[in-house]
């Protein structure tokens, strides 16, 4: 098993908690390296890549109630890069106090990643992906008196959030130079938030207002950089159908066709599991042997000792369902 090039893409419970205080989200992040660095004690080559959900949505937030004529508010393409450095420099700072404690000796880099999309891409005119804060119905009403450019949306039953663009992820500008990192031997910390949105327009690439998701960009890079596997973490150890019913059934190996069925049913809550599910399948799809995995962060020892987790594969004679109530 060692040896394999491994894109893990970090859920956002992963960097935040109750409390969105860099100190805290800081704590988080060193739990979060603490169980990364068990990839890289067994060989693997590791790429992380992670979301920015809340952390682009609060800057958002601070960077609008702070704006005057003199000091605008940035746009969110410019947030979204400041969020990979802020992240990137919390995660890269709790992977060195990892690998400094396994004794390993092997440098970590943030890259301020672009990420190019179609300036055609209808997603534009169709905001959808939630960033920010939770809000009540009443502090939506609210919001939107603040922000009467704003969209917001229930999300999974949790709440309202802000919405914005995400469009498609085409390519990843920057893919080579994850891949000179890690064959230098650089632990790659890359596509940050979705990576920054740009379009290609002649020789220069110019940003967008858009968030793209973590997931898409994830699988993109892990694409492009010809990674064995794509490790896809969330809050729940495997991916289940008929969730939290009396017959709902935990996915441990399964195939792509088994999982369009699966979406054809309605089965994968959009905004929630259903893009970690696009993007498993995408991976698998269109690279040659490659597998997505998708489970929990605290399951990686799990992952790693059996197999633990949802594996994504394209050969039918490789897929098994399991059911569990658990």
């Amino acid at each position: 098993m060692a040896g394999r090039k491994i894109v893990v893409a970090l859920g956002g419970n992963a960097i935040l908690t109750d409390d969105a205080s860099a100190q805290a989200q800081q704590n988080a992040l060193r739990k979060t390296a603490a169980s990364l660095v068990q990839f890289v004690e067994q060989g693997d080559q590791l790429v992380i890549s992670h979301g920015n959900g809340p952390q682009v949505g609060n800057l958002l937030l601070q960077q609008a109630a702070g704006a005057t004529d003199k000091n605008p508010a940035m746009p969110i393409d410019t947030a979204v890069s400041m969020t990979q450095g802020s992240i990137g420099y919390w995660l890269q700072n709790a992977m060195d106090e990892a690998l400094a404690k396994k004794g390993i000796t092997q440098s970590v880099a943030t890259l301020v990643t672009q990420v190019e999309v179609s300036a055609d891409d209808q997603a534009f005119t169709n905001p959808s992906k939630p960033i920010g804060p939770f809000y009540t119905a009443d502090e939506v009403k609210s919001q939107r008196s603040d922000h009467p450019d704003f969209t917001f949306v229930e999300d999974a039953g949790r709440g309202y959030r802000r919405v914005v663009p995400s469009p498609k992820p085409i390519n990843v500008v920057e893919a080579d130079v994850v891949n000179h990192l890690v064959d230098a031997h650089v632990i790659p910390i890359s596509v940050g938030g979705g990576g920054v949105p740009v379009v290609k327009e002649g020789s220069r690439y110019v940003g967008r207002e858009a968030v793209i998701d973590k997931d898409f960009a994830s699988e993109k890079l892990a694409e492009l950089i010809h990674a064995n596997l794509l490790i896809v973490l969330t809050a729940v150890d495997n991916v289940y159908v008929n969730f939290n019913q009396p017959d709902q059934k935990k996915l441990t190996t399964v195939t792509v066709e088994e999982l369009q069925r699966y979406m054809d049913d309605n089965q994968f809550a959009p905004g929630s599991m259903l893009p970690k599910i696009q993007a498993a399948m995408d991976f698998v799809n269109h690279t040659d042997g490659g597998q997505t995995v998708i489970t929990s962060l605290d399951n990686i020892g799990e992952f790693l000792a059996n197999g633990a987790g949802t594996t994504i594969v394209k050969t039918k004679s490789r897929s098994r369902v399991t059911v569990s109530n658990n």
